[in-house]
């Protein structure tokens, strides 16, 4: 196998943000290569360290030292998956960009047949899995997240997953979010609606565990709905319109029981669960509106995406530019 030309411009940019899976680094890559050599595309590979774990970026020169076409990135901090994701996306230089995780649960051997399946008519293909390997609360936390997603946002593409191809054009169109909390499959479907979905085995985990636990993926869920969605801002108003109109029932209650004389002396304990439940919701709906101002102050302070730290040249080595970044690519 001929090694790939790294002075050339890639037809293929593949991106893996990376966390806690940079074990299976050296067999991800040495897995893309055999899957890419019958196609006769140059690529390159852009690891993210997304300060998942303290050995992450050793692995990730080891990788590119060993790789020509490989090139790592290490965040100033975590930013999340899908910051992470977005910087590698900026750095990318191929026609075509492939994103997947490190953890080798998205099979390599399945990226050309994502790549044959895009043109600029679907510039965006995701790899579907029928059944996926994780935990039972997981998927079915996922299956409930579609869901509600669909309702809140009925323009997303309910097989969205983190194993994408994405035209560069398209792609490219992330980087000018001005979104300090990215989430990128939202942010496609505002873009586009010409998807295409291919159907992928979902392998299982070799290295690491989940960085997802039931709070991130809860937290994880608030800021979609939150940034992406008016429907919170909905529920709350008709939580605060429902409250008012029961109130005014309860009222109307307690005035004719007093002129009929059924009602003698109401109940302390009634008022207040009427009182308690009002306030509940009052403060219910006081933080919808606080999430919603918080992610309006967040666009207002321009905070950046991520911040790159450190970066191994193109042909290996590392190298510590400290660059930061709000969003604009810079190679």
């Amino acid at each position: 196998m001929n090694p790939p030309n790294t002075d050339a411009i890639p037809a293929v940019s593949v991106v893996v943000p990376v966390y806690g899976g940079s074990a299976g680094l050296g067999e991800l890559c040495a897995r893309l290569a055999v899957a890419m050599a019958p196609t006769g595309l140059d690529y390159e590979v852009i690891l993210v360290d997304d300060r998942g774990r303290p050995e992450s970026w050793g692995r990730i020169c080891q990788v590119a030292a060993q790789h020509p076409n490989v090139q790592g990135l290490r965040l100033g901090r975590n930013f999340g998956q899908h910051a992470a994701t977005i910087c590698g996306i900026a750095h990318a230089r191929g026609e075509w960009i492939v994103t997947m995780d490190d953890d080798l649960e998205h099979p390599p051997e399945s990226v050309p047949a994502l790549l044959a399946s895009g043109d600029e008519d679907h510039p965006l293909v995701y790899g579907v899995s029928k059944k996926r390997t994780h935990a039972a609360y997981r998927n079915l936390s996922s299956e409930l997240m579609r869901r509600l997603l669909k309702r809140a946002f009925p323009d997303i593409n309910e097989d969205y997953c983190s194993f994408r191809v994405i035209h560069a054009p398209l792609a490219k169109q992330l980087t000018k979010f001005g979104l300090n909390r990215p989430y990128i499959d939202g942010m496609l479907s505002w873009l586009t609606s010409s998807t295409r979905s291919v159907i992928v085995p979902h392998e299982q985990r070799h290295h690491g565990e989940s960085a997802y636990t039931f709070s991130k993926l809860m937290s994880h869920a608030a800021n979609i709905f939150v940034t992406f969605s008016h429907l919170p801002l909905r529920i709350a108003t008709f939580s605060g319109a429902s409250l008012a109109a029961l109130s005014f029932l309860y009222i109307l209650y307690v005035i004719y029981g007093r002129l009929t004389g059924s009602i003698t002396n109401p109940g302390y304990a009634s008022l207040m669960s009427v009182v308690l439940f009002a306030c509940g919701i009052q403060l219910l709906i006081l933080g919808v509106v606080g999430e919603y101002i918080g992610r309006l102050m967040g666009a207002t302070f321009r905070r950046p995406m991520y911040v790159v730290d450190s970066q191994t040249s193109r042909h290996a080595g590392p190298k510590r530019p400290l660059v930061s970044k709000d969003g604009a690519t810079e190679n």
